[in-house]
């Protein structure tokens, strides 16, 4: 049987699905538009096509610099999430490697499941 401090030293918890997709879709648009704005269909997209394709004309310098912060916002996460993983006694260099994966990756969707952990204290 495995003690509390074990599983406390291998905990890892897979953000929600739909979080991920959202995500995952979101950081994939803002991508197309910075890097292939010409292939953006923007008429078929409706209010947010027209938003874009604004923004696109007419700030493309902070679009383009905004994509490149929001992944440095990542990284801070996911180094963050190992600190974070130090202080809540997550041991395991397996359960640590995902954390800051999936932070990376996914940012406040990982990050706020590691925050929100609560390690049992060990008894004396």
């Amino acid at each position: 049987m495995a003690s509390a401090g074990s599983a406390a030293s291998a905990y890892f918890q897979r953000a929600s699905l739909l979080w991920m997709a959202v995500i995952t879709l979101s950081m994939g648009f803002f991508a197309w538009t910075v890097f292939w704005p010409t292939k953006v269909p923007y008429e078929h997209l409706g209010p947010l096509g027209s938003f874009v394709q604004y923004l696109v004309k007419n700030h493309y310098s902070t679009l383009f610099n905004g994509f490149w912060v929001a992944w440095l916002i990542h990284v801070a996460e996911a180094a963050y999430s190992l600190r974070l993983c130090s202080a809540k006694g997550i041991t395991d260099s397996g359960a640590r490697r995902h954390w800051v994966l999936q932070t990376f990756l996914f940012g406040i969707a990982s990050l706020s499941l590691l925050i929100a952990y609560k390690p049992v204290k060990k008894r004396r």
